[in-house]
């Protein structure tokens, strides 16, 4: 991967963990709502249960209720037969046959009505126990359903965390190489140098100032990264040089502890390096330059991470005559210088368009003269020609004529020549 956009990788592992944490939590949460779901179905499902058990309970009791009927009427039945047949023996012989015939018919009629009565309580507890039955079918239904969605959502769930866990083996794969990479010095100011530069080309300021790298001052010892040369002359210094091998600690730190004191001597580092840049007196160096340096971090989490350990980095910076710029607010600096320039260029161009306006003005003036010079001399010529046009008409004309008198003429009229009476047109000077 080109190390210009390493910068990214970072933030964006960040991001990718958090929102993978997101996802996983929605994913929890739609668990858990499908888990209550299901549980709000299995207490219906369980209701519907106890109700068809009570429906069947009284339907026993109720088959237990008639079966005692059916005894009681039996016993009855049985009883008044032997009734009938002592009664019979006693005193009704002769009748006997025809009691009983009668005895039977009237116990068969009640027979038939307990039997038909049994069979429309029969009947109503179908049809109650039915819209049960049927519930239960439907609460059955949509618990396979629900399991069928839930078996199919944990398929695509181990899908998508498989893809996640590869990518984010990946993304650690490639964030060692950056963190290794950047542990060697000379790789990691090289890079700082490709990210001031890119800074430089997003801010637009390469088409409207010019800036040096790796400049060195006469004495050999002061060499800021880069001078962004400003309207007027001046000079701004860029020093991209900061410290960042304690940060780069801190994101293989096992445990929070030791990252916090990687982040601790990752802020002590840039306040130390503020001091030396201070030192260096850069403006002094570097005539004419605001007294101020600019110390450029690549990257915004550099600073947010010192920025946390020590909150008063900023006021220290100040202090130093040193002004810490991350890619966000040194891009917003160089639009400012951007803009600058731009209005430079404005008054360069009113100044040339009025030394512009001067010149041709007097363009036209030597051009009014000759124009008046030239009205002058053809003025002059109009009365040369009148003066020859008149000698030409009193003296030459005037005797050709009399030769037609005399019959010595031809056929042709010499006409007389008209005078010129117009006047070349004076030039006006324009009004005040």
């Amino acid at each position: 991967m080109p190390l210009t956009d390493n910068i990214w990788i970072l933030p964006a592992a960040t991001l990718i963990v958090g929102l993978f944490c997101g996802w996983l939590i929605a994913r929890l949460q739609a668990h858990l709502l499908l888990h209550r779901e299901r549980h709000k179905d299995q207490v219906e499902r369980d209701q519907l249960l106890q109700q068809v058990a009570r429906v069947e309970a009284q339907l026993e009791a109720e088959r237990h209720a008639n079966a005692d009927k059916l005894r009681f009427l039996d016993e009855t039945r049985q009883q008044v037969e032997k009734n009938f047949q002592a009664l019979s023996a006693q005193a009704l012989a002769a009748n006997n046959q025809s009691f009983l015939d009668l005895a039977k018919t009237t116990l068969g009629s009640f027979q038939q009505q307990a039997k038909g009565d049994l069979d429309a309580r029969h009947q109503a507890i179908g049809q109650l126990v039915q819209p049960l039955q049927e519930s239960l079918t439907k609460v059955d239904h949509k618990i396979e359903q629900l399991e069928q969605s839930r078996s199919g959502a944990y398929a695509r769930l181990d899908e998508q965390l498989k893809s996640l866990l590869n990518s984010q083996i990946k993304l650690e794969s490639e964030t060692g190489n950056l963190v290794r990479a950047l542990r060697t010095p000379a790789v990691r100011g090289r890079w700082g140098e490709i990210q001031l530069r890119k800074v430089v080309e997003m801010a637009g300021m390469v088409n409207y100032c010019d800036f040096v790298e790796q400049e060195t001052a006469d004495h050999g010892r002061l060499r800021p990264d880069m001078i962004i040369k400003l309207p007027n002359g001046r000079n701004i210094i860029v020093d991209s040089k900061a410290p960042l091998q304690a940060y780069l600690e801190s994101l293989e730190a096992t445990d929070d502890k030791q990252r916090n004191a990687c982040l601790a001597h990752h802020a002590r580092q840039i306040h130390d390096h503020l001091q030396k840049l201070s030192a260096k007196n850069y403006w002094e160096q570097f005539q004419p330059t605001p007294e101020f340096v600019v110390l450029f971090l690549p990257g915004e989490t550099f600073f947010s991470a010192a920025l946390t350990q020590d909150p008063g980095l900023i006021e220290a910076g100040v202090d130093q005559k040193v002004l810490l710029a991350t890619p966000t607010t040194l891009i917003a600096l160089l639009r400012s210088v951007a803009y600058g320039w731009r209005q430079e260029q404005l008054t360069e161009n009113a100044e040339a368009i009025s030394q512009l306006g001067r010149e041709m003005y007097d363009r036209l003036a030597t051009l009014n003269q000759h124009f008046a010079q030239m009205g002058k001399n053809l003025e002059r010529a109009v009365d040369s020609y009148n003066k020859a046009i008149g000698s030409l008409d009193s003296r030459v004309l005037t005797s050709a004529r009399k030769f037609k008198e005399l019959g010595a003429g031809s056929r042709k009229e010499i006409n007389p020549i008209e005078q010129i009476d117009k006047r070349p047109r004076s030039l006006q000077p324009p009004e005040a």
